[in-house]
């Protein structure tokens, strides 16, 4: 190949399915030098080498966020309203409330959603409609001219089409609300896309973006959480718009995170402008096969059952037989399919990787 790439060309040119030398070698989960809590206590200054020793490329998970602020803007500070010593509980200026424990795996739950009624919509709306210039960082000229030259994918933010008024309301409200309240739910979700149209198009003013990333977790093991008339008709719209606004400031990839069997719901995606989704939840039963042979479009990341690095070696090879299979499909970047628990070593984690960098180091998409 007579191009050169780097990390940023690499992923670009995989999920849009052009040619490549070799995928990228990413994260995937995590930021940059993430380090578990026990692994520190033998490596102390792990969360300072750790990208550079197990040789991650790219910035952050691999792809980088431009840090402005794409949820509720001008929220109060919480207020603790329980210390039970090792697990809290705040509430916070909507009125949402949830624990936080700093021992577990899981830091957050929501005890109470914040959007429970049509009426608890007009307290949360000053704070998604906020002015934009507060959601864009002082120094965004130096970062912008940090940004020009990089190496590395670079995302705009989106909370989610359904993630966003998901953590407003949580599964089960929502659910209710798309019958009981359309009209509200419709109204949720354009308010805070529009918002996020008239910051991107700040943003675009001076940084190029490689893809846009939208959270969803709108999936578990059987599969997609609403029905498909839900998601044509309250979601679709949204991303046709997003789609829309990639095209016209040359922003290739539209990415979807979602947890859970994605593998129907992201034929839904794919007609509505979606053109990569990740992470193929591997005990969930996501096929990247047929996804990718479904929709030829469709790019992919992850695949790889975070969960065999609890298991040793033989657990971990037997994973990584996959690795090749999923490069060759094309467009797909071979990762772990969610962060590792406290169960796992950091012996463990860098064997994985290690071996995960050098199939993909030695592997070229067909």
């Amino acid at each position: 190949m007579a191009e050169q790439l780097n990390t940023r060309l690499r992923f670009v040119r995989t999920l849009t399915g052009q040619e490549v030398d070799r995928v990228p070698f990413m994260r995937v989960f995590g930021g940059t030098n993430h380090a578990l809590p026990s692994w520190l206590e033998k490596r102390p200054n792990l969360s300072r080498y750790m990208d550079q020793l197990l040789g991650f490329e790219g910035a952050y998970r691999g792809w980088a966020i431009v840090p402005a602020n794409y949820n509720l803007c001008g929220l109060p500070e919480d207020i603790c309203i329980e210390d039970r010593g090792s697990v809290r509980i705040y509430r916070n200026g909507i009125g949402e409330i949830r624990t936080w424990s700093k021992d577990s795996d899981y830091h957050s739950g929501v005890i109470e959603y914040a959007l429970k009624t049509a009426d608890d919509w007009e307290k949360i709306r000053p704070y998604v409609v906020c002015d934009v210039e507060k959601r864009i960082p002082r120094d965004i000229d130096e970062l912008a001219e940090i940004y020009k030259n990089r190496d590395y994918p670079l995302q705009l933010t989106c909370g989610g089409v359904y993630g966003f008024i998901r953590r407003l309301a949580g599964d089960e409200n929502l659910g209710y609300m798309f019958y009981d309240n359309p009209d509200t739910v419709k109204e949720i979700i354009t308010e805070y896309i529009n918002m996020l149209l008239e910051l991107w198009e700040r943003l675009c003013d001076k940084i190029r973006f490689d893809l846009i990333e939208s959270w969803e977790d709108m999936a578990y093991k059987c599969g997609s959480i609403i029905s498909p008339e839900h998601f044509n008709e309250f979601l679709a719209p949204h991303y046709r718009t997003i789609r829309a606004f990639a095209d016209a400031h040359d922003i290739p990839i539209l990415l979807v995170d979602s947890d859970g069997n994605t593998d129907l719901l992201a034929e839904w995606m794919y007609a509505a402008g979606v053109n990569a989704i990740y992470p193929f939840e591997s005990l969930a039963g996501c096929n990247p096969a047929n996804v990718r042979k479904k929709l030829p479009g469709m790019g992919g990341i992850g695949g790889l059952n975070k969960d065999c690095m609890a298991y040793g070696k033989k657990a971990m090879d037997e994973e990584l037989e996959k690795a090749e299979a999923l490069i060759k499909l094309g467009r797909f970047i071979p990762g772990p399919d969610h962060m590792v628990l406290s169960n796992v070593t950091f012996e463990n984690y860098r064997y994985f990787m290690s071996r995960l960098k050098d199939i993909v180091m030695n592997t070229k998409p067909d």
